[in-house]
């Protein structure tokens, strides 16, 4: 069978682009027609004098040609490919996205980015129902303005429907009326102002916790000063306004000091030098720590230390996330609770760590590692409850020495998972697709 993947392909892509006929590129190459023919159809090999000629003639680097389109490239056009849905008309042809790649890289180029903009949008589509669902600020103003119209509603209503109200009375209600259109106005204008200020993080911060993370996506969540002991918890977070934001980000970074004493950068630097795994539960073994630390010291590693970014979710013996940071190709929801599926959850309740790939529905997610474990505070006075909290690391599946098999199928939150007959599903999706 003849080959349209290789040089062969590409050249003879090229040439029909550029309108050169077979018998005149032969000729300015200083072969036969018919012994271009037969590489044009990936039945001869190509030395390398005979590629360069050719590439000369047809304007093109030789080194392009031989290499081919960019893995990542093909890679993004089998994603697109495999994300097709079941009612398409014609389903792509996934064995031929290599030549297709080869013989029209423009064209190839711009179905991936397409996919990588439809994957953007979908995105937005399910921070937005998220954020309709779970966004508390937005809750309230539209509970304020749907409170406002229908208090004024019943006051019309009187004042339309009895004609024989006292003049006191009929005063006193078009007073109300007036005073309530007046807070139906300025509640209108506050959600508008809402809606409108962005989406970037600069503009979503509304609870302590946001700032914090906020403060952290800031710093790729590595905090240098607390890694040399340059400044203490106390100079870092007096950064923000004395309050609750403050508050939640001392905390925090008291607990960045404790870990990094107990395991210094440069000796997690040794450990996975060592190790050769990118391993939490390794690392913990080899420097005598919690999983649960080492997982955290992992994510707050810079990237140049671990070698790739890093997901951190972590959670409360309630199961409400007390810490995200999310990973490309695999979402943490930032209000609302996760999946119920996560490894995070099933440490909470399991003796041991738990390890398992995953991957969650759309087009631009991609199997991930995940390595969740819970640690418990055991209390002073017997009276006193354990205090459980769950850690979940994830890495993407190539970076992981636990090569994925079979990944668990998850998702984002039940609201924003189209998945079909989820045993855990505890309310219906918002996405189109899914189950009604």
């Amino acid at each position: 069978m003849a080959d349209t993947t290789g040089e062969g392909a590409r050249i003879r892509a090229l040439r029909l682009e550029t309108g050169i006929a077979q018998a005149d590129l032969a000729r300015q190459a200083g072969i036969s027609p018919s012994y271009l023919n037969l590489i044009e159809h990936g039945r001869r090999p190509i030395g390398g004098r005979v590629l360069a000629r050719l590439a000369e003639a047809l304007g093109a680097d030789a080194a392009a040609l031989s290499r081919g389109a960019e893995v990542a490239l093909i890679e993004d056009m089998r994603r697109a490919a495999g994300r097709a849905g079941d009612g398409d008309a014609v389903a792509p042809e996934i064995g031929r996205v290599e030549a297709m790649a080869a013989a029209y890289p423009g064209w190839s180029a711009l179905i991936a980015a397409q996919a990588d903009r439809i994957a953007t949008l979908e995105r937005g589509i399910a921070t937005l129902g998220d954020r309709l669902s779970h966004d508390p600020l937005l809750s309230a103003s539209v509970h304020d303005v749907l409170s406002t119209v229908t208090a004024i509603q019943s006051t019309s209503a009187i004042l339309a429907e009895d004609a024989a109200l006292p003049a006191d009375w009929r005063a006193r209600f078009h007073r109300n009326l007036h005073e309530d259109s007046l807070r139906l106005a300025n509640s209108a204008r506050r959600l508008a102002s809402y809606l409108d200020a962005g989406t970037g993080p600069e503009h979503d911060v509304q609870t302590p916790q946001d700032e914090m993370e906020a403060w952290l996506t800031d710093r790729a969540f590595h905090v240098a000063e607390l890694e040399t002991g340059a400044s203490a918890p106390e100079d870092l977070a007096g950064t923000l306004p004395d309050g609750p934001d403050r508050a939640v980000l001392l905390q925090h970074l008291r607990d960045y000091a404790r870990d990094a004493a107990q395991l210094p950068l440069d000796t997690l630097r040794d450990v996975l030098q060592r190790t050769g795994a990118l391993d939490p539960f390794r690392v913990a073994v080899a420097a005598d720590v919690t999983v649960p630390l080492a997982m955290r010291r992992l994510a707050s590693a810079p990237e140049d230390v671990v070698g790739t970014p890093l997901g951190l979710a972590v959670c409360d013996g309630a199961g409400a996330l007390t810490l995200r940071r999310p990973l490309t190709g695999f979402e943490i929801p930032r209000f609302g609770a996760g999946c119920p599926l996560w490894p995070l959850f099933e440490a909470l309740w399991s003796p041991r760590p738990v390890a398992c790939a995953l991957i969650q529905p759309g087009r631009a997610t991609r199997p991930v590692q995940a390595f969740a474990a819970a640690e418990r505070t055991q209390p002073r006075d017997p009276s006193e409850p354990v205090v459980l909290r769950a850690t979940m690391l994830v890495l993407p599946a190539e970076a992981s020495a636990h090569p994925p098999d079979r990944p668990r199928p998850v998702g984002q939150s039940c609201r924003l998972c189209p998945r079909e007959g989820c045993p855990a599903r505890r309310e219906p999706s918002i996405l189109p697709g899914a189950e009604e």
